[in-house]
């Protein structure tokens, strides 16, 4: 599976069912791939985002060494070329605790204006009512009104947010329960994974929600479903190539 995903039938499903779809081609771990509960949208009534990570690495605690290199930012935003997709901009806080907010409004308006389609940082997040009015998806770890001595070091490298690595041009799926990583590749299968999933799913929420169900047609559902999705993982296995299962 080496085509490019469609990152707007990606973005009609939310990151739940990502992570659903994603366990189902079985190739890495259910407990990875996610990230933890600080990183935490700042804008949870946002539509999914769904994008190709560019990386970068920042620090606010101390003015910036004398030989540190002051065209990374210019770098960071020409790499959004580079991406087979739009840009999510994420950003490794090195300072820990954070010294001061990573972003605000002017940097959110700046990388929306060249491409970019989200933000995540592993320290704070500011000027949320004016990053809001933009309709720019942002995560963070919590709020901070100060910007300290803000700088960036490094960018195109790997970043730990989250307990992930994340790694240039990794791709990106966030929401208001929070973001996970698509194996590049699974990705072009991911959405037809998620509509089987839900319609699965289905068989056993339906009932439920239409207040017809008893124990029994319960349980007699719930092994319908887990039988249709042994079938699906059967199916998406044979749509993805050997060499890039074993990659």
């Amino acid at each position: 599976m080496s085509a490019l995903p469609d990152l707007t039938e990606l973005q009609q499903f939310d990151t739940p069912t990502i992570c659903n779809a994603i366990e189902l081609f079985e190739v890495r771990p259910r407990t990875a791939g996610y990230m933890q509960r600080e990183i935490a949208a700042c804008f949870p009534e946002l539509p999914p985002m769904v994008g190709y990570a560019a990386t970068a690495t920042f620090r606010s605690s101390a003015p910036p060494a004398a030989d540190i290199d002051p065209g990374v930012s210019a770098r960071l935003i020409s790499s959004f070329a580079e991406l087979p997709g739009p840009a999510i901009v994420v950003f490794q806080d090195l300072d820990d605790p954070p010294a001061g907010a990573t972003f605000g409004d002017g940097m959110c308006l700046t990388y929306k204006t060249f491409g970019a389609v989200g933000l995540i940082t592993s320290g704070a997040a500011r000027d949320i009512d004016n990053v809001r009015l933009l309709d720019f998806p942002c995560f963070s770890h919590g709020i901070m009104c100060g910007h300290g001595y803000c700088h960036f070091e490094e960018t195109g490298i790997p970043v730990e947010v989250g307990g992930l690595t994340i790694r240039p041009g990794d791709l990106l799926h966030g929401d208001c329960n929070g973001v996970v990583t698509i194996p590049r590749e699974i990705a072009a299968a991911v959405p037809y994974a998620c509509a089987e999933y839900l319609k699965y799913e289905a068989i056993v929420l339906d009932p439920l929600r239409e207040g017809r169900a008893n124990l029994e047609h319960h349980q007699e559902t719930i092994r319908e479903m887990l039988a249709r999705l042994v079938e699906l993982k059967r199916e998406l296995k044979t749509m993805i190539a050997p060499s890039e299962m074993d990659s």
